[in-house]
C-alpha cells in the first residue's frame, strides 16, 4: 500500500472554460491546463516525466497530449471510467511516484462538448438490454436512482432542489462559475422537466472546459510555490456499468470506497472540513452524503434542507458551485480536486472555507457505477 501522505498535489489549474473558442480540441485544453498548473507549481515541461489524462473525445488521449507537450518516453496512464477517471488517476500517480516510475506527474482533462455537441462529444454504446426502449441518458439513469430513493425514503422533490440551490449559492461566490443569476426551490421545481422526477435544474452544465493537477513525492513538495496537499487517502469501487444492473439504487460504491480511503487517510468524515461531490444530478450529493457517513442511509434529504450545505450551512459541500452551477465539461471528477487544493491553500477569496485542513473528493463515473474517494490535506496533517 502506497504511503499515507507520501505524494502531494503541487499545482492546480483549470483551462478555458465554459464556451471555448472555436476550433480548439480536447487536448489544446488539457495542454493549455497543463501549462497553467505547471506555473502554479512553479515548474516546466522539462521536469514532468508523468502523463495522466482521458477524455471522451479522443480514444488515445495520452499519446496524443505526450506529442502536443513535446515530452517522449515520459510515464503514461489513460485509464478512463468515466467522470471518477482522475481521482483513480491520482491513486495510480501515488503508486507511480512512489515506485519511482516518475517524479513529477500531471493529470489532464479536457472537453468541447458545449462547442461540438454532446452527442457528437460522447457517442453512446449500443445496450441490447437498455437502448431499445430509448433511455435519456445519463439523465434517465440517475431519475431513476432518485424516484427509487423518493419511494423508499420519502425524500421529496424540494429536498433534491435544496442541493441545486446550494450549489447556486456557493457559484455565486466563484468569479469562474457559469452561472451567474440567483435560484430557489421553486425554480427548480417549476423549470422545464427532463426526465422525472427532474426537471433541468436537477442535471448538470453543459459546459467546455479541462484543467490539470501536478503530483510529486513529499518530499521534492517541500520545495515547490505554493504549500503542498498531502494525499492521505484513497478508494475506489466498480459496481457495474449499466443501470439495469445497479445491485441497488440507494446504495453506491461510494460505501466501499470511501471506507477505503477513511482507512488509508486514518479519519473519519467528522474530521473533514470540506466536501467536493461529483454532482452531475441532484440525486448524487444526497446519496454521496449518506454512502460517505455524513448521515445515515435514507436520510439525506432532509440532512441537506434548510441550507444546510449552502455557505451559511454547517457542512461545506461543493464550495465551487459544483456540476450544478459552476461548469461540468462531460466529466467533471478533475475540477474536484482543482477546487479542494484551492480550499487547503486558502486561496478562495469568499467562499473560503474558515480552518480548511483536510478536503474530501468524491468522483463518479458512468451511471453511479465507478466511484472513487480521495482524502487530502495541508501539510499540518501528515
Amino acid at each position: 500500500m502506497p504511503k499515507r501522505g507520501g505524494v502531494a498535489i503541487v499545482g492546480a489549474a483549470e483551462s478555458d472554460l465554459g464556451a471555448v473558442a472555436a476550433w480548439m480540441s480536447p487536448i489544446d485544453l488539457m495542454a493549455q491546463g497543463v501549462q497553467r498548473a505547471l506555473e502554479d507549481a512553479g515548474l516546466g515541461l522539462a521536469d514532468v516525466d508523468g502523463v495522466f489524462c482521458a477524455t471522451t473525445q479522443a480514444r488515445t488521449s495520452a499519446m496524443s497530449l505526450v506529442e502536443y507537450l513535446g515530452v517522449p518516453n515520459v510515464y503514461t496512464d489513460s485509464t478512463i471510467v468515466g467522470g471518477s477517471s482522475f481521482e483513480i488517476h491520482v491513486a495510480h500517480a501515488h503508486a507511480a511516484l512512489e515506485a519511482g516510475l516518475c517524479n513529477v506527474a500531471v493529470i489532464a482533462y479536457g472537453s468541447t462538448q458545449r462547442t461540438v455537441g454532446r452527442r457528437a462529444a460522447s457517442v453512446r454504446e449500443y445496450n441490447p438490454y437498455e437502448t431499445p426502449f430509448r433511455p435519456f441518458l445519463p439523465a434517465t439513469a440517475y431519475a431513476l436512482a432518485a424516484s427509487r430513493h423518493m419511494h423508499h425514503f420519502g425524500t421529496t422533490r424540494e429536498q433534491l432542489a435544496e442541493v441545486a440551490v446550494a450549489a447556486r449559492q456557493w457559484a455565486l461566490l466563484n468569479p469562474a462559475a457559469w452561472e451567474k443569476k440567483p435560484l430557489t426551490i421553486a425554480d427548480v421545481l417549476n423549470a422545464r422537466p427532463i426526465s422525472d422526477p427532474f426537471t433541468v435544474r436537477d442535471c448538470c452544465l453543459v459546459t467546455d472546459g479541462g484543467g490539470a493537477i501536478v503530483m510529486t513525492t513529499t518530499e521534492r513538495a517541500r520545495d515547490m510555490k505554493k504549500p503542498p496537499v498531502a494525499v492521505l487517502g484513497w478508494g475506489q469501487s466498480i459496481t457495474h456499468a449499466s443501470i439495469t444492473s445497479m445491485p441497488d439504487l440507494t446504495h453506491t460504491g461510494a460505501i466501499a470506497s470511501g471506507a477505503r480511503a477513511y482507512a488509508m487517510a486514518g479519519l473519519q468524515p467528522s474530521d473533514i472540513n470540506v466536501l467536493a461531490l461529483y454532482d452531475a444530478f441532484t440525486i448524487n450529493t444526497v446519496l454521496f452524503l449518506e454512502d460517505l457517513g455524513f448521515c445515515k442511509k435514507g436520510e439525506g434529504g432532509p440532512f441537506v434542507a434548510g441550507g444546510r450545505i449552502a455557505p451559511a450551512g454547517a457542512l461545506a459541500v461543493n464550495t465551487n458551485g459544483g456540476g450544478l452551477s459552476y461548469c461540468h465539461p462531460g466529466m467533471y471528477g478533475l475540477f474536484l480536486l482543482i477546487e479542494a487544493v484551492r480550499q487547503l491553500r486558502t486561496e478562495c477569496g469568499e467562499r473560503q472555507v474558515e480552518g480548511a485542513n483536510t478536503a474530501l473528493v468524491h468522483g463518479n463515473g458512468g451511471v453511479l457505477s465507478a466511484q472513487a474517494t480521495v482524502i487530502l490535506g495541508t501539510p499540518a496533517t501528515i
